[in-house]
């Protein structure tokens, strides 16, 4: 005895109603650096011109707005590079984390 394969019933989702499925873009990520009581203002200097690179009135820009806004962004990129500057301020004493830039 042969059984005929019977048809299943697929529910409509929002995918199959939709034309092809657009990927939202990567949104870049960011490293903030945040205020604290302990490192002085030209320490925090010192590490932004060493790590990344920065010239020394772009590192002091910076410095001032952790200092008087309590926190700066200082990187942005994917998420793998930006963990790996949150690790590196970690490493130099720096309070940082990071966050998807909105």
């Amino acid at each position: 005895m042969s059984v005929a394969p019977t048809e299943i019933e697929r529910p409509e989702t929002v995918e199959s109603q939709s034309p092809a499925a657009v990927p939202e873009p990567d949104v870049p990520w960011v490293t903030i650096v945040h205020n604290d009581p302990v490192n002085l203002m030209s320490y925090v200097t010192y590490v932004f011109q060493a790590y990344f690179g920065y010239p020394r009135e772009k590192a002091r820009k910076l410095m001032m707005d952790v200092h008087t806004k309590g926190r700066a962004i200082v990187s942005s990129g994917t998420r793998e590079e930006m963990e790996r500057d949150v690790q590196a301020m970690h490493g130099y004493g720096l309070w940082a984390t990071l966050a998807q830039d909105r």
